[in-house]
């Protein structure tokens, strides 16, 4: 707790618009770039929560899919994130560039398909605010983007590229997403994963456990909720330090583990140890996971000694996990990601 005086000024200073590099908050450069790979989607969610979706009276349109909204999450933090990935020559999909643009994010590498639509999610509010999904895909423009449709010159002048495993399931998705991972590391690029394990869209528990893992041990940082960690070890406890251990692979820099309105653990080869979250009425859980990831992605894309730095990064996930918990306290992904301003507003008054 010795450190909180200084974490006080320190975003005072931020709020003031003097922004120093303190306690691993630098100041966000332009040529910081977050370039996120994969779906971007139409999530239709309940006006009401706790109905079944055969019950709901009615559903609300919000953008949504994982990558997305990190590259959303990190331009609204104030940082710089670009796009890449194929959405329908279709009203929602022009929608959803227009979302981007709006909110800064760089769609030079979004493309169009003239014969598949915008994917569709209908998403179940319980009334706990977790998510069921029913999904509109056969095939949506997002599985058929190609290799050659891919922007190499985008994907090699990031700082970090971004990727989930949606991306993996089929053709000819599967071989743009390899590709441009494989230029983004051959550039020397630090490759972000977040598996977002979503079961409806696999075949088979069995193959979405071999997809998710054939990717494993080419990231550089990967987040897991505790869910996917018993999910990817088939039942073990997610909880058991030496369960989320056997998941580092030698050159891993960074694992963070997920834990809802309890914050997160972090894992590096030198140290480990958790980070508690801030309590709020939970809404709607959609795009919290999504939140975190842009909060910790913004912060290391500005200066990645944080992962050397235990009190730094400590600092840095304290942030991540407020971006999360701000999320939950409205409906929709994009809609509910907080602006820098509102993070470092409500962390001061955790600690007033």
């Amino acid at each position: 707790m010795s450190h909180f005086p200084q974490l006080i000024i320190s975003f005072a200073k931020f709020i003031l618009g003097k922004a120093l590099p303190v306690d691993g908050l630098p100041e966000i450069k332009d040529s910081s770039l977050v370039v996120c790979f994969g779906e971007m989607l139409i999530d239709f969610v309940p006006t009401i929560s706790g109905l079944s979706l055969a019950d709901a009276p009615a559903f609300k349109k919000a953008p949504g899919g994982a990558p997305a909204n990190v590259a959303v999450g990190i331009a609204r933090l104030g940082g710089s994130s670009a796009f890449i990935g194929k959405v329908g020559e279709d009203e929602f999909g022009y929608m959803l560039a227009n979302i981007l643009k709006e909110n800064n994010v760089n769609s030079e590498g979004m493309r169009f398909d003239p014969g598949a639509r915008t994917a569709l999610a209908f998403v179940t509010l319980r009334s706990d605010g977790e998510r069921e999904f029913m999904f509109y895909r056969n095939p949506s423009a997002d599985m058929l983007l190609q290799e050659n449709e891919l922007d190499f010159d985008l994907i090699t002048k990031a700082t970090i590229f971004h990727y989930g495993s949606i991306s993996l399931i089929t053709e000819p998705c599967k071989s743009a997403h390899i590709a441009a991972a494989k230029a983004a590391k051959d550039a020397g690029v630090v490759l972000s994963y977040d598996p977002n394990l979503r079961l409806p869209l696999w075949p088979s528990a069995e193959s979405a456990r071999e997809g998710i893992m054939s990717i494993w041990d080419t990231a550089d940082i990967i987040k897991v909720s505790e869910d996917e960690i018993s999910f990817l070890t088939q039942g073990e406890d997610p909880y058991d330090d030496a369960v989320v251990r056997k998941l580092f692979h030698p050159n891993l820099k960074l694992l963070l583990v997920t834990e809802g309105p309890h914050g997160c653990r972090y894992y590096t080869q030198e140290f480990s140890g958790r980070v508690k979250g801030l309590m709020v009425e939970a809404v709607d859980t959609t795009g919290a996971g999504d939140a975190f990831v842009a909060g910790t992605l913004s912060q290391l894309a500005s200066d990645l000694s944080l992962l050397q730095d235990e009190d730094r990064l400590r600092d840095a996930l304290r942030f991540s996990n407020v971006c999360g918990a701000l999320t939950v306290t409205e409906r929709g992904a994009i809609p509910a990601l907080p602006t820098r301003e509102a993070v470092l507003d409500a962390i001061l008054k955790t600690v007033a």
